[in-house]
């Protein structure tokens, strides 16, 4: 697969994302969605991790700066991650770790980075319901150094995100943007969306999609991990 293809690109006059955003439409099917939503219904309630607005599950280790202690990831998942090291988007590394996030309705993720533990490229497959991504640009100091907190931010673009599509986002989206999904139980679809021509959809500015209860898996590469067992 020649990812150049599926590269983001401007829209209209509106200066969009860098072209260092990768949008695949239907990078799943409509089984393994199905088969997604079903292992995850089955994972232990002491699996999860409940924040105030979603929950999660790692898969793979839990990420630390003193290194992430690598757990195997399940059969099932693996068959994901093997889909993504395929593309060879972390270069000789390989996926070794995934954060599933489940957003009901309403529920959304503040503006952030994914910061120096993992490699810098994200992969997101979208299952369930869609979403739309926001990308603000990171403030920057008087030495030009960046920051991520800050009460003057601008919404710079956003992207679509369709059931079973796959979003990579690497380069300065990486380091110079956080990124963030509002807490609104739909999307009015705007003229800062930036995909519309990669959509598997046809949308138009004006159109509003309810949002459902999305799933998303957000595989990475955690370049500091250890396979020893700490001792207490």
């Amino acid at each position: 697969m020649d990812l150049s293809d599926f590269q983001v690109r401007m829209v209209n006059s509106f200066d969009a994302c860098p072209p260092t955003a990768i949008y695949i439409p239907n990078f799943i099917t409509s089984e393994d969605e199905q088969r997604i939503f079903s292992q995850i219904d089955r994972a232990p309630k002491p699996k999860w991790t409940q924040l105030l607005n979603r929950r999660l599950i790692n898969y793979g280790g839990i990420p630390h700066p003193n290194g992430m202690l690598a757990e195997r990831i399940p059969e099932w998942l693996q068959v994901y991650v093997d889909k993504i090291n395929n593309l060879n988007i972390f270069e000789s590394r390989k996926a070794n770790h995934v954060l599933i996030n489940e957003y009901l309705p309403g529920q959304g993720i503040m503006p952030h980075t994914d910061g120096p533990l993992f490699y810098p490229v994200i992969s997101t497959i979208t299952c369930g319901s869609h979403t739309v991504l926001d990308f603000i640009e990171r403030e920057k100091d008087a030495s030009n150094n960046l920051h991520s907190l800050g009460f003057a931010r601008k919404l710079i673009f956003r992207i679509l995100l369709e059931p079973r599509s796959l979003l990579i986002l690497k380069d300065s989206l990486y380091t110079d943007y956080l990124h963030s999904i509002n807490e609104v139980k739909q999307d009015v679809l705007c003229d800062r969306i930036c995909n519309y021509k990669s959509c598997e959809t046809v949308h138009k500015i004006g159109d509003i999609l309810q949002r459902g209860t999305r799933i998303s898996l957000t595989i990475r590469h955690v370049p500091k991990t250890t396979k020893m067992k700490l001792k207490f």
